[in-house]
């Protein structure tokens, strides 16, 4: 809600035109056409003050010095972490999980069910059917780093590697080594 931010800046406040720009993340001839009436009519505006962006003392001191900037005030609440459980992925993105899946099974044969169905947002069903090459496009599969297809981020398959490779090392066996790079994975398939 830009606009409607800057628009009750514009009313409230005798803040430059770069000064709401800025801080509202808009061009100062956008604020200052919403000050000629040319653009955002009928916007109702947004009280930064009630909403705790902003202190009124961080507005006097901006009124009082027009080359300071806004500071957005400091949030009360924590920040928001990512839910645990299964992950989203978009109905586009569906179709390439068995190809992720058996990325995965090839390259990082350490990850459990368990890591992979959490990684790639998966059932650990679809996981053995594309191990056992029971999955009903099997003939289609092939594999595909998940990082590219955009399905997992290379910090999680990190993190999920060294975690299956601490598991492996107090089990007693030894983690195979990981491929140097996505395209020698890719070679190597």
């Amino acid at each position: 809600m830009p606009k409607a931010t800057a628009v009750w800046l514009i009313e409230k406040t005798s803040l430059t035109f770069e000064q709401i720009a800025e801080f509202c993340g808009m061009h100062p001839l956008e604020v200052q056409a919403i000050a000629d009436g040319e653009v955002a009519q009928g916007i109702v505006g947004y009280d930064p003050i009630a909403n705790g962006q902003l202190t009124a003392e961080e507005i006097r001191r901006c009124e009082a010095d027009p080359s300071q900037r806004l500071q957005l005030a400091p949030s009360a609440l924590p920040p928001v972490k990512r839910a645990k459980g299964t992950r989203y992925t978009p109905v586009s993105k569906r179709s390439e999980r068995p190809d992720a899946i058996a990325f995965l099974l090839r390259n990082y044969p350490q990850l459990s069910d368990t890591q992979i169905s959490k990684l790639l947002g998966t059932t650990k069903e679809t996981i053995q059917k594309v191990r056992d090459r029971t999955h009903w496009n099997s003939a289609n599969i092939r594999p595909r780093d998940p990082v590219i297809l955009g399905l997992c981020t290379q910090t999680d398959l990190n993190a999920a590697v060294s975690q299956a490779n601490e598991r492996l090392a107090r089990e007693g066996h030894a983690a195979p080594p990981p491929p140097s790079s996505a395209e020698e994975a890719n070679e190597a398939i």
